[in-house]
C-alpha cells in the first residue's frame, strides 16, 4: 500500500469515527492499566464485567494487595488466564507501591517492568492515560495490518513500526482505537465484512467479501 493510500485509509476510518475510546472501563491510570492488562486472551466485555465488582473492592494499588490474590481471583474466574493474571496483579500493584509511590510510571521501560505487562499493555497505557502517540497492536490491528496491506510484518512489532511510519502525525494519537474498532466489528478474522466496509476503496485484501452470507 502506497503512503497516500494508507492516509487516505486512515483518514477515512477518522471520518467515520472521530472521538473514538477504548471499551474497557476505567476511572484512573491504575484501572487502566489493570484492565488492559486482564484483556490479554480475553475480550473487553468479560473485563468489564469483571472489572466491575472488582474495582468496587480495590481500584488503588494498596487496594489491591490487601484484597489478596484469592480475593482478586473471586471477582476474575470467568477470564482466560484468571490464576495467573491474579497473581500479576498482586505483584505489580506491590512494585507500583515500592517502585512508584503506587502511581502509574509514564514511562515504557518502567510499565513494561512491571509483572504481567507487555509491550502491548504499555502502548495502550501511554496512549489512552497519558496521550503518547503510541501503537498498540493487538491480534486486530496485526490481522488488519497484513490482510489490508496497511502495514505488513511478520511480527506485532514489525506491524508497529510499519503503522508508526504510516499514520499521518496528526492522527497518531487516535489511530489504534479506529484499527482495533475496525477490526473487531468489521474486517473480522472468519469473515470480513467488506460489503459495509468504509475503506474497502483503500483496502488491498484479494478475497473482499462483499456480500454478506446467506442466512
Amino acid at each position: 500500500m502506497s503512503a497516500a493510500q494508507a492516509e487516505r485509509f486512515i483518514r477515512a476510518l477518522a471520518a467515520a469515527n472521530p472521538k473514538p475510546e477504548t471499551e474497557l472501563h476505567y476511572t484512573t491510570p491504575y484501572t487502566l492499566l489493570v484492565a488492559v492488562m486482564l484483556s490479554a486472551q480475553t475480550t473487553d466485555v468479560s473485563v468489564n464485567k469483571a472489572t466491575a465488582t472488582l474495582f468496587k473492592a480495590a481500584d488503588t494499588p494498596a487496594a489491591m494487595v490487601a484484597l489478596g490474590e484469592e480475593g482478586v481471583a473471586e471477582h476474575i474466574r470467568r477470564i482466560g488466564l484468571w490464576k495467573a493474571k491474579a497473581r500479576n496483579l498482586i505483584t505489580l500493584s506491590q512494585q507500583l507501591l515500592d517502585r512508584h509511590g503506587g502511581e502509574v510510571p509514564a514511562d515504557r521501560a518502567a510499565l513494561e517492568a512491571l509483572a504481567g505487562v507487555g509491550r502491548k499493555t504499555a502502548n495502550v497505557v501511554l496512549n489512552v492515560a497519558f496521550g503518547e502517540e503510541a501503537m498498540a497492536v493487538d491480534t486486530h490491528i496485526f490481522r488488519l495490518g497484513n490482510r489490508t496491506g496497511l502495514a505488513p510484518g511478520k511480527t506485532p512489532r514489525e506491524v508497529e513500526e510499519g503503522l508508526m511510519k504510516r499514520v499521518p502525525a496528526d492522527l497518531l494519537r487516535d489511530a489504534h482505537h479506529w484499527l482495533i474498532l475496525h477490526g473487531r466489528y468489521i474486517c473480522k478474522a472468519r469473515l470480513p465484512e467488506c460489503w459495509h466496509c468504509v475503506v474497502r476503496a483503500e483496502c488491498n485484501y484479494a478475497d473482499k467479501v462483499l456480500w454478506p452470507p446467506p442466512r
